[in-house]
Parts: structure tokens; C-alpha cells; sequence
């Protein structure tokens, strides 16, 4: 949301980032847009829902404010009801398809309340964007929206590829549960080159005590969490990058991370799980080893070969160079600003 806020902001519009204050977070970042939270006393579960949601509502129905964006399902609902009732504009920004989320589908009556939500919310917000093709044609198959497509691409910047003394693999980002580490850890065993892990999470502790189990303290360096800055140094001097997910659900599979253009633009190439987004980047920019099958052995085999043969990583290097300049945050912001001009114009 940073890099969408301070884009609208540098086009000229008044942006006002809201959200929520609990009670871990960090203080504000000064930014080219405003920013604004609310504190609530309910941590999680239906309680803070409710809470937010109310206080949301009111906070939007007296803003002074052309267009309230809603930012995926959670708060779809206050500003739906907002807009709705001061004749405010308003637009969806979808990260997600939020009720095939796991944590989601696995509870049925917490899905089933989602369901309603989109059902009755997403075709009331004809103007929208989301992060991929995949994403866009869901919703239009499900809710008849018509969606503009903003991936969360990286920022071209001028790059040098440095001289790589180490030929480290890398995973940045969220040490979670279905990210692929109960076989990604193992998999290091018949690997000759060191795991770097940038990045907490809900599996982290889980992750921790597998690199132990495997006896592979020496060979993978968990870092925790790494400032923006230092991790951009780490995704640069990389060997090879790790895109890996487990599909618990269709959200998932449809997804497209924020790494996978992270080491596009460092021009590292990586070792990616075979899902339809990734397919079609590769189809056109062979950028990535994609594993359809992500056992052991088949990671193993994947980094083995990125590893060994000079020729076909240096290819898929080489295509990174090409893929960074169209899969960048520069091209995304097209459609996005043509959204907004569009939407302010009507």
C-alpha cells in the first residue's frame, strides 16, 4: 500500500492511509500522504471485526473525501456502506481472493460469513484492480467486475550486477506455514551451498528446529527479520532465490509474490513453484527453474542444476535483465493512475 499511496500522491491526489492501531505497532513512518489509525481494544476474532468496522464507518461517512478505496474483503464492508450513503466514489483494491484463503476455507462458518460478504459487497465496486491476470478473471467469473491488473512489481532502478563471492541461496520474506520449508530444509542436505533465510513468521520456531533435526546449523543462517535496505543487498549478492508455496488453497495458487520480482530485478535467478502466474512470466522471460512437484529431492535436483550448469543460469540471468524492464512498478502504475483519473473523471 506504500508504494500505491506515495504513486497517487506524486500524481497529484490527497491520500489518506487508514487503518488500525494495536497494540504492537510500530510508530508511523513520515510518508508523501497522510496516514491515520484507529485504535481498537479487541485484538482478533469477530469482536475486533465489529469494532473496526463501526469505527471505520463513521471515521469514512464524515471524511471529507471523493473516493474511498476499500483494500481487500476486511474492510470492504464499512466502505461500501460509506460511499454508499455520501454519495462518495469508491473502488476495490483486491491483494487476494480472501474467502479461499486457508485460514478461511478451513473454517466453515467463518467462510460462509466471507462468502456472503463478497457476494453481496464486490459487485457494487465495479471499478477495482488486483495483483495478477489470474486474479482478474476470477472475480470476473465470479462477480461479473471487469478489474485492471497492478502487480505489486518492483521498482526499475539502475543495476549493476555485482561479482558474487559466495553463491548463496536465498528466501526472503514471511517464515509461514505453507511456504515449503519442511521440505525446502531437508532438501539442503544434498545441496553444497549455504540457505540464507531472510524473515520471521508463524513457522518460524518450526523451521528452526527442522534445520536442527537435520543437523544443518552450518549450511542454513536463519537472519529474522532484515531492514528493507540490508535486504536489497542480500537479494543482489544472491545466487539463486526461492519462490516456493504449498497450494492450500485456490488464493494461493493464484497468487503472485512480491520476491518473485524482487529477484527478477536483482537478475538472480530462481527456483519457483509451477503456478499459472509464474507460468506465464516464464513462457515469456525464462527467468525460473518451475517445480511442479515440490518434494526433497525435486528441490534438490532444481538448485543442483542452477548450480552446475553455467550455461542455463546464465541464461535465465540474462533474462532477467529483459523481464525487469516490462515487470516493473513503472508499467503497473499505468493502469493504475488510468484507474483513478478515470474514476474521478465519472
Amino acid at each position: 500500500m506504500i508504494r500505491i499511496c506515495s504513486t497517487l500522491a506524486d500524481a497529484g491526489y490527497d491520500v489518506k492511509l487508514v487503518g488500525l492501531k494495536r497494540k504492537t505497532s510500530k510508530p508511523l513512518t513520515e510518508r508523501p500522504f497522510r496516514q491515520k489509525r484507529i485504535p481498537i481494544i479487541a485484538e482478533e476474532g469477530k469482536i475486533m471485526y465489529a469494532q473496526y468496522w463501526i469505527c471505520l464507518f463513521f471515521y469514512l461517512l464524515f471524511s471529507k473525501a471523493d473516493i474511498l478505496c476499500a483494500i481487500d474483503l476486511d474492510t470492504i464492508m464499512p466502505v461500501y456502506y460509506a460511499s454508499k450513503l455520501s454519495g462518495k466514489k469508491r473502488v476495490y483494491d483486491a491483494h487476494e481472493i480472501f474467502t479461499d484463503l486457508r485460514e478461511v476455507i478451513t473454517r466453515p462458518a467463518v467462510h460462509k460469513m466471507w462468502t456472503w460478504i463478497a457476494r453481496h459487497t464486490i459487485p457494487k465496486f465495479p471499478v477495482g484492480y488486483t495483483i495478477g491476470e489470474c486474479y482478474a478473471e476470477e472475480f470476473k467469473k465470479r462477480y461479473g467486475v471487469d478489474y485492471g491488473v497492478v502487480r505489486n512489481a518492483t521498482i526499475l532502478r539502475p543495476l549493476e550486477i555485482p561479482e558474487k563471492h559466495e553463491r548463496y541461496i536465498l528466501y526472503q520474506g514471511a517464515v509461514n506455514v505453507g511456504r515449503c520449508f519442511e521440505q525446502l530444509i531437508p532438501a539442503m542436505r544434498y545441496v553444497n551451498e549455504k540457505l540464507i533465510v531472510c524473515g520471521e513468521g508463524n513457522f518460524y520456531a518450526e523451521a528452526w528446529a527442522l534445520v536442527k533435526q537435520y543437523q544443518l546449523e552450518d549450511k542454513i543462517i536463519f537472519k529474522g527479520y532484515v531492514p528493507p535496505e540490508q535486504l536489497r543487498s542480500y537479494t543482489l549478492h544472491a545466487w539463486i532465490g526461492i519462490t516456493l508455496f504449498e497450494e492450500t488453497s485456490l488464493s494461493n495458487r493464484l497468487s503472485m509474490a512480491n520476491r518473485f520480482f524482487d529477484y527478477m530485478h536483482a537478475a538472480v535467478p530462481q527456483l519457483c513453484i509451477k503456478y499459472p502466474e509464474y507460468e506465464k512470466v516464464n513462457a515469456q522471460y525464462e527467468i525460473a527453474y518451475l517445480i511442479s512437484d515440490h518434494d526433497p529431492e525435486s528441490i534438490a535436483e532444481a538448485l543442483n542444476k542452477m548450480l552446475e550448469d553455467e550455461n542455463y543460469y546464465k541464461r535465465l540471468q540474462h533474462n532477467c535483465l529483459a523481464a525487469r524492464e516490462q515487470y516493473c512498478w513503472q508499467q503497473e502504475t499505468i493502469t493504475l493512475l488510468k484507474t483513478y483519473e478515470q474514476l474521478a473523471a465519472s
